[in-house]
């Protein structure tokens, strides 16, 4: 895992990716370098930070030259060795044991075809001096983050939105579009940045610049084709696969260790590591118990303990008990963008407490969720379905006794009237609309009445890509659909992007057996009826990744597949009604944001007011505005123009 940044084509491109390089030193402390290459027709600049993971050794840093070909690549190829092997057959010499140099060898042999051989995680760009022509490339899922911003009649690119920032900010501009989305999701989906000219290259494509300005880019690999393919075949085996692919991902030269909530797909991830090799020990949460109350938050540890005892695992415990004041700012840095999910802290202090320890690589349960159903929001949406055809007569009364809850008592949260007045937001509405907000945190009307005028026209257009995605596939199954369109937006715009940010600002490698082509291939033969089992309008009876559940008898408790779904959350309404609460006033309600009038300061004044008299649960709402704002702040401290 490192970081990579670098310029094509430009005047001051040695500078300005000795900039970038340096700003995003925190993902590859053990060395860094950069090459340059100028003649008549090109000015290529490459930089790199590495982390040391595969092939210890300085022969393997980077940016690794061979020939006419040099490369800078942010990632881990998992079966770097059979693909070594192959190239060695067809005449390809090797100086290290990395699988940096397996990469460029391929790229060599293969040319774009070689993307459909790696199995791992990459972000990577390569140039060549013969042509002067640069690729960059990204891995199938979009674990590994790629940006660029066309610049003259080349480019700037990097690892990270603060590297391009830190180099060329003065000469950038907000997008108003981004901040619409990051207050709809609380988070910037894959196909928008939220600086204007900025590119996130495509998961699964990879782009070509040539010295005389053109380019082309290609995508060869999409995950709705990989769907469409997989519903028209048998079941795969998920025991086998899932377990092929924690072996995989234990490839490495430095020792790994798991992520373990207790949960489901964590304690899959964690014991079969663990069966594999037996060092693999194992980090876990914890939280104050009066923050605890006020989320009704389950108590995970008790099941993360339960898994390390019988399978002999180590476990380390962290409490999750930040001084939340002084931390936000400089998660809001850390995270680029404005994302409002406080499960970052999560990642990053148990990264951070890993890396104390010298560890260097973590492996995670990520992807189960989007991939086979896991999500409450797709319980609650089989059950919308059912629950519109039940009469009006009873529909009506329904909604009143709902919408007169309180979501909370004194200190005490209150989770299932939280979650039946979320499910009133989206009962009667139709597919798409009703998946779109059973996760995300306003109607239209709602956002609209919350923004300014210039960030209200964005509206639509933020509403319409969502539905644009969403719809965009073959597949006859509505939970197959729901969990297709997590994987194009939720997983990458959201939960990949901020566990790669904050894993990385510790220095860790957070590696996702979940997350892995041959494993996406198989959750899509998974019909949906048996992600989702139970029929009936109470969503209580339902089982979610129920597929997943089946596999995992092969290795689990019974008590551990079938414990209640919790979430990778924080104590986030004991921040915001307490640690928070003066900053929010100072902060968020006289801010940039309302001053300039993006946002609509009465509106901001009545989700706080609400939210803190127990009325309504708006603490994720809240979050996200003060995230944006601290965020906004930042970036026009970067030199970054006003939306």
């Amino acid at each position: 895992m490192c970081g990579i940044a670098g310029c094509y084509q430009q005047a001051d491109g040695h500078k300005l990716t000795d900039v970038m390089t340096e700003r995003i030193a925190h993902r590859g402390p053990d060395s860094g370098a950069i090459w340059s290459h100028e003649d008549e027709r090109a000015s290529l600049h490459l930089g790199h930070r590495r982390l040391s993971i595969i092939d210890l050794s300085s022969s393997a840093n980077q940016p690794l030259v061979k020939g006419n070909l040099t490369l800078v690549y942010n990632g881990e190829l998992y079966n770097y060795r059979e693909l070594r092997e192959e190239l060695r057959q067809q005449g390809a010499q090797f100086t290290t044991s990395s699988d940096t140099e397996v990469v460029l060898e391929a790229w060599r042999h293969w040319g774009p075809p070689a993307l459909l051989k790696f199995r791992g995680m990459f972000a990577l760009a390569i140039a060549d001096t013969t042509t002067g022509e640069l690729v960059l490339a990204r891995d199938p899922l979009g674990i590994k983050p790629l940006l660029y911003l066309r610049r003259g009649n080349g480019i700037v690119f990097a690892s990270e939105l603060k590297a391009l920032l830190s180099a060329v900010g003065p000469e950038l501009k907000v997008e108003p579009g981004a901040m619409v989305a990051s207050m709809l999701y609380y988070w910037v989906p894959e196909q928008r940045c939220s600086v204007q000219g900025v590119t996130k290259l495509p998961a699964g494509s990879w782009a070509r610049f040539r010295p005389d300005g053109t380019s082309e880019s290609h995508a060869y690999w999409r995950v709705q084709d990989v769907a469409r393919e997989a519903a028209a075949a048998p079941a795969a085996d998920l025991a086998s696969i899932i377990a092929e692919s924690v072996s995989a991902h234990l490839i490495a030269d430095v020792p790994v260790s798991s992520f373990l909530s207790g949960g489901l797909d964590s304690s899959i991830i964690t014991v079969l590591a663990h069966q594999q090799v037996a060092s693999v020990d194992a980090y876990t949460i914890t939280f104050r118990p009066e923050d605890q109350k006020l989320e009704a938050m389950p108590d995970d540890a008790v099941y993360a303990r339960k898994v390390a005892r019988q399978f002999g695992i180590k476990l380390h415990e962290i409490e999750i008990s930040p001084d939340i004041v002084d931390m936000l700012p400089r998660m809001v840095e850390y995270l680029d963008e404005p994302i409002g999910d406080p499960a970052a802290i999560n990642t990053f202090l148990m990264c951070q407490a890993a890396r104390e320890r010298g560890v260097k690589v973590l492996l995670s349960g990520m992807g189960a969720d989007e991939l086979f159903g896991g999500y409450r929001k797709h319980v609650a949406c089989l059950t919308a379905s059912q629950y519109q055809r039940l009469p009006a007569a009873l529909r009506g009364p329904a909604r009143a006794v709902v919408d007169a809850l309180p979501v909370s008592i004194g200190d005490r949260g209150l989770r299932y009237p939280r979650w039946a007045k979320r499910f009133m937001t989206f009962a009667e509405l139709p597919e798409e609309a009703r998946f779109r907000r059973s996760y995300t945190m306003y109607d239209p009307a709602d956002l609209t009445a919350l923004v300014g005028p210039e960030l209200g026209t964005c509206v639509n257009s933020v509403i319409d890509e969502h539905a644009a995605i969403y719809d965009d596939n073959d597949l006859d199954d509505e939970v197959n659909r729901m969990c297709l369109a997590d994987t194009r937006l939720f997983m990458a715009g959201l939960n990949l992007t901020y566990t790669d940010r904050a894993s990385m600002a510790a220095s860790v490698e957070v590696r996702t057996p979940f997350v892995d082509l041959i494993v996406a291939r198989a959750a899509f033969s998974i019909k949906g009826g048996d992600k989702i089992r139970g029929g009936g309008i109470n969503p209580l009876r339902k089982t979610a990744k129920a597929a997943l559940k089946d596999a995992a008898e092969n290795w689990l408790p019974h008590e551990i597949v079938h414990r209640p779904k919790a979430s990778f959350g924080a104590p986030l309404r004991a921040w915001v009604r307490g640690d928070l609460r003066e900053l929010i006033d100072d902060v968020l309600v006289g801010g940039e944001l309302t001053q300039l009038g993006l946002l609509r300061p009465d509106r901001v004044r009545r989700l706080i007011a609400d939210e803190q008299a127990g009325r309504e649960d708006y603490a994720k709402q809240i979050w996200q505005l003060l995230s944006m704002e601290l965020w906004y702040r930042q970036v026009r401290a970067a030199g970054v123009a006003a939306a």
